[in-house]
């Protein structure tokens, strides 16, 4: 026990003296701050900003009932028109599905109904590689104007 007190106060001793050392040594020869570069802006520069872009009249989204159906399922394509964030009904839409190295027209055109959705049915039947993605295209025609749209899925 005796030794363990005697080991105890050297270990202090040593720790106090180090501490001691290290506080009285004198400051670093660091090299001082610099000051740092200060932007500045043309006012001019606010002026040659573009405009900001409008918002298309009609937009549409499209997406798959099932991004990860059965190599030989079905999948529903939705698909979506809108103007002001309102969906239009009656506007005609096509599709077209595209496997791996070749496209299909999907079928008959659908009309959008009130609140501006049609869906298109597609049965895989192992036309697509499993895990190979797929996308499908969507265009709906408003008068003169086309908007297409995308989705996707992956045969599982």
């Amino acid at each position: 026990m005796k030794h363990l007190y005697q080991f105890s106060l050297k270990l202090i001793l040593l720790c106090t003296v180090l501490l001691l050392i290290v506080g009285c040594s004198g400051p670093s020869a660091a090299s001082p701050a610099k000051p740092r570069a200060t932007a500045t802006i043309d006012p001019s520069f606010q002026s040659q900003l573009s405009p900001v872009p409008t918002v298309p009249p009609y937009r549409c989204g499209a997406w798959a009932s099932n991004y990860g159906p059965p190599a030989y399922g079905n999948v529903t394509i939705y698909a979506r028109i809108t103007k002001d964030n309102k969906g239009v009904k009656g506007l005609t839409a096509t599709g077209t599905v595209n496997f791996d190295g070749w496209s299909e027209p999907l079928g008959d055109p659908q009309t959008s109904d009130e609140g501006g959705y049609v869906s298109f049915v597609i049965a895989l039947g192992g036309r697509q590689p499993r895990l190979t993605p797929a996308t499908v295209d969507i265009t709906f025609t408003a008068g003169n104007q086309k908007v297409t749209c995308s989705a996707f899925f992956t045969p599982q």
